[in-house]
């Protein structure tokens, strides 16, 4: 994600995320893990509806392992 890209989702300009780069290296690490957190959710939660439609095939006798 580019800079620009971020600072809009944070609601604050390019110079103020530069200037927190510099001035709290902290806040800007845990914006970043959080961002990941949501991505490894996200794609957790289309595994577990990938499984549940494995789930449902196979129940009804159906059994497409190759995806959809």
């Amino acid at each position: 994600m580019k800079r620009e890209e971020l600072a809009e989702i944070l609601g604050v300009s390019r110079n103020t995320l530069t200037n927190w780069e510099k001035e709290k290296p902290d806040l800007v690490r845990l914006i970043n893990q959080g961002f990941a957190l949501d991505q490894s959710i996200e794609e957790t939660r289309k595994h577990l509806e990938r499984l549940e439609e494995i789930k449902n095939n196979a129940s009804n006798g159906k059994f497409n392992l190759k995806g959809k």
